[in-house]
């Protein structure tokens, strides 16, 4: 989901290459709401996606599905059913080496693959790996790779785990805490943000060791625009040869962005996350070298299901923003300062193309109602692009994850269709 081991949101080639009409818009129904995108080597694009079906109170979950795209006309062409076993196993999964898509059902890693049987493209769970070292009544909340090929797992209620070839073992980090966001591989373990603190895990000997935990200002409440009580970013991890992590933390008035050494967990700065946009986030920081991009999500709404307890206050406006901060090392340690804030509005995931210096998402009106894909300059802050493709609810972004392809294409789904952006 965030693109990297480092979690940097952040892909190396450019995204769509426009003429002046604003390239091809393709617009198509994947019987789904799509949350997170992959493309596999041979052009294929799979989403981990989530089936509503009408209920007494409005849409309620019904499973995740597994959907497989035509990457030229972006229609679905197979559909892999899962069953339902808590709503964020279904969207943290990840794209292997081999163009597997694994992916939590209860306790069982799946390893699903796509192929062409000579007549039609086909999904199916070629493999599973049960995981056995959970307590019964566990609830997946995601799985990652790290940097030796060990897949990860981790739990809504803070039990961490990996898959090692005499089998999965697993340690619960701490009573009382939660996991609302997703994991980040490391060298040889994970990065884990709960509720309460940031983690760093190693494999060791075939045993897991909490390497440092590092406590972080949770506030008193949830805030509007975030999915739990506590911070709702994932760690990114940047600087000098990935030495320091970052994350934004959770405090009443202002949340602050948090600066940790990523060997020792120890605070190298903080400052606050924003100055003019609104004052909280949900989403992860983008990283390039030295530099952070940080948007904000304060007032978003939420699908009901998503969120976990009341906010304070109940509902505030989504006014959006996004800022960037740029880090230097000095005599002192760390030092951060703010290059430029905007208004910009960022409703999905945004993604950070390195070699045109853009970042792209979808993007809502002053009114929160017209839904536009749209790009700002990484350097400046300077809206470069903005196209409109629809309306709320219809269109609704959701703060979900789209994916730009090596070829400049960029996929986002919404709530209920998927839209294509790419040049002509």
């Amino acid at each position: 989901m965030h693109r990297d081991l480092n979690a940097t949101d952040s892909v190396p080639w450019s995204g769509p290459k426009l003429d002046g009409k604003g390239g091809e818009l393709i617009t198509t129904d994947p019987n789904g709401t799509c949350s997170t995108l992959f493309q596999a080597t041979n052009g294929m694009v799979i989403g981990l996606c989530t089936r509503y079906k009408e209920g007494d109170g409005g849409l309620e979950v019904d499973r995740p599905v597994v959907v497989l795209f035509d990457p030229e006309t972006a229609e679905p062409v197979a559909t892999l059913e899962m069953e339902r076993h808590g709503l964020l196993g279904g969207v943290y999964g990840y794209l292997d080496a081999s163009d597997q898509v694994i992916i939590a059902e209860g306790h069982d890693i799946c390893t699903v693959v796509h192929r062409y049987n000579g007549e039609k493209w086909e999904l199916k769970v070629d493999s599973r790996t049960r995981l056995t070292s959970l307590p019964e009544d566990a609830q997946l909340a995601g799985l990652i790779p790290d940097g030796e090929g060990h897949t990860w797992f981790i739990t809504q209620d803070a039990t961490i785990g990996v898959v090692t070839p005499s089998g999965d073992v697993s340690i619960l980090l701490a009573e009382g805490e939660a996991v609302a966001n997703g994991l980040v591989g490391r060298p040889n373990g994970v990065s884990v943000l709960t509720t309460h603190a940031l983690y760093e895990v190693e494999l060791d000997g075939g045993e897991i060791n909490v390497v440092w935990r590092t406590a972080y200002d949770r506030g008193s409440a949830r805030k509007p625009g975030q999915l739990s009580w506590g911070s709702g970013t994932t760690p990114t991890f940047f600087g000098p040869e990935g030495a320091w992590v970052a994350i934004v933390d959770n405090a009443d008035d202002a949340p602050n962005l948090l600066v940790l050494s990523a060997e020792t967990g120890e605070e190298l700065a903080r400052m606050k996350a924003f100055e003019t946009s609104g004052q909280g986030t949900e989403n992860s920081l983008m990283a390039d070298g030295n530099t952070l991009w940080i948007p904000s999500t304060y007032g978003f709404t939420y699908p009901e299901q998503a969120v976990n307890g009341p906010s304070v206050p109940a509902d505030a406006d989504f006014v959006g923003g996004l800022t960037r901060i740029d880090a230097t090392e000095d005599t002192d340690g760390v030092s951060l300062t703010r290059v430029w804030e905007t208004g910009a509005s960022v409703a999905t995931l945004p993604i950070l193309t390195r070699e045109d210096r853009r970042i792209w998402s979808m993007s809502t009106d002053a009114d929160d109602h017209v839904v536009s894909f749209a790009a700002v300059d990484a350097d400046t802050g300077e809206e470069v692009f903005r196209r409109e493709i629809g309306e709320k609810p219809l269109d609704d972004p959701g703060q979900m994850t789209g994916v730009i392809t090596p070829g400049g294409v960029f996929w986002q789904a919404t709530f209920f269709r998927m839209h294509v952006l790419k040049e002509k």
